[in-house]
């Protein structure tokens, strides 16, 4: 019995000492630990990874949608079209069950964006879109405590406009005939051509002269070092050469108003026609009209910024008139001029900015009988040169430059519902001052007018651009140049 319990006894003290086996309870709570951080760093490393996709989808979805305003469903249907949901452009493999968050993509009107001149045109009646997208992400290590999903959502905010584009070569043709001397109760009781050149230095405004990046742009002969927006001053009536200098120099003085020449058709650069005797080109490309990309004013020293009336006590350009109104020339020097700019600056687009009330009625005494320059003769038959229907040559001329790769962005300024009293044959026969500006537009969208001029009737407007205010279409059409752009999304 003794020995019996002295064993027992022995044993008691042997296991009691033996510390073999109390590792694993820490083991066990060590491999706790370990999976709880391996379902941190992998779980929420993929969750993570999982979102940024989402987000660049969505921020894609966005930019397309707003590409696609102002028409409502394009923009919806585009913004959908690049989602990361099931089936579309953005969707991934490891992001499945994407779905549109419920009331979305969302068109809006802002008013941050219409103070910057991009306006809630119709159809849309909006300037950006908001794109919300969601999805839950399976969890792998986290599932073993419970958590077998995450859930995820992505929002992006992009206006239709605002981003900078590709390099511009821009001619910008204004009307300086005697029309535009009638006075304009709707901009400030000032000339329709003070008003024209108003909205010119807002657009002028809103270019970019040379790159971001640079402090001040590098101005050599009037341009600047890596130009970005290349403009030019074009008009007609044309002008004789050697006063057209005087549109520019603050002299006060109007220049010199020869009959209408007749440049070629098929020009790949523009060099004034009659044995350099009359210009339909005021100023030559510019860059200089601003120091900056980032300056708040334009530069004086800059002939184009002087010929729009930049500088206070300069007249800058005037409209003697004498020759009535014929533009299918200017367009097609306008187009020579840029064919050439395009040529020296590869990659670069091409641009028309037309302004005018587009009732063409110039009588044959007022156009050359002959062009020196590509032997063109005046005739009666209604094709560019004649003195038979001028509007119809005016669309013509239109839709063949905007076959050629050039924007072309009409202002129908005072432009009436009947006129053009040349146009009595041909396709567009019977066609009105009004018509005439639209269909010198390349697109619809690129039709502007200010219909509350006096003299339009209140007839000529734009379907798909409603703004009436010289100052504020000039605005439209620099925001027109460029691109989508993702906004902060609670941009008010």
């Amino acid at each position: 019995m003794k020995s019996n319990n002295h064993f027992l006894s022995c044993a008691l003290r042997h296991a009691y000492k033996d510390e073999r086996g109390q590792v694993l309870p820490f083991v066990m709570l060590l491999m706790v630990s370990l999976l709880g951080m391996a379902a941190l760093v992998i779980d929420l490393g993929h969750a993570y990874f999982c979102y940024r996709e989402l987000q660049a989808a969505t921020d894609a979805a966005a930019l397309a949608g707003a590409q696609g305003l102002p028409n409502d469903t394009a923009a919806k249907s585009q913004a959908l079209l690049y989602s990361a949901v099931t089936g579309n452009k953005n969707a991934r493999s490891n992001l499945t069950g994407v779905t549109m968050v419920s009331g979305y993509p969302l068109l809006k009107c802002l008013t941050t964006l219409t103070n910057q001149g991009v306006a809630c045109s119709a159809p849309a009646n909006a300037n950006a879109i908001v794109v919300k997208e969601q999805v839950d992400v399976p969890m792998y290590f986290a599932s073993i405590f419970g958590i077998s999903t995450l859930h995820e959502n992505a929002i992006a905010t992009a206006s239709m406009r605002g981003a900078i584009s590709s390099p511009y070569n821009i001619a910008i043709i204004l009307d300086t005939t005697a029309s535009m001397s009638t006075l304009d109760s709707d901009c400030g009781n000032v000339s329709r051509l003070t008003c024209a050149l108003n909205g010119t230095r807002v657009f002028l405004q809103a270019l970019t002269p040379c790159p971001a990046s640079s402090t001040t742009c590098s101005i050599t002969a009037g341009v600047s070092a890596n130009s970005v927006d290349r403009v030019s001053l074009f008009t007609f009536p044309n002008v004789t050469v050697g006063t057209a200098a005087n549109e520019y120099d603050c002299s006060s003085s109007n220049p010199t108003i020869p009959v209408y020449s007749l440049p070629p058709t098929t020009g790949t650069t523009y060099a004034p026609s009659g044995s350099t005797t009359t210009t339909y080109q005021v100023t030559p490309f510019l860059s200089d009209y601003r120091l900056s990309d980032t300056a708040s004013s334009l530069n004086n020293g800059s002939n184009i910024s002087l010929a729009v009336g930049a500088k206070s006590g300069c007249t800058g350009m005037t409209d003697p008139g004498g020759d009535g109104t014929y533009y299918a020339g200017v367009l097609y020097a306008a187009q020579a001029a840029l064919l050439a700019q395009q040529a020296a600056n590869p990659g670069s687009q091409n641009m028309i900015v037309m302004l005018s009330d587009g009732d063409a009625t110039a009588t044959s005494s007022k156009m050359a009988p002959k062009s020196t320059d590509n032997a063109l003769t005046l005739n009666a038959t209604g094709t560019y040169p004649s003195y038979v229907d001028e509007c119809s040559q005016a669309v013509v001329a239109a839709k063949s430059i905007a076959a050629a790769g050039t924007k072309i962005f009409s202002v129908a300024y005072g432009s009436a519902s009947s006129g053009c009293g040349t146009d009595t044959t041909g396709t567009y026969a019977r066609i009105s001052p009004c018509q005439t500006m639209e269909y010198i537009a390349s697109s619809p969208g690129n039709f502007f007018s200010d219909y509350n001029q006096s003299g339009s009737g209140s007839t000529c407007q734009s379907a798909s651009q409603p703004t009436t205010s010289i100052t504020q279409i000039f605005t439209q059409i620099a925001n027109s140049i460029t691109f989508a752009r993702l906004i902060p999304d609670n941009t008010p």
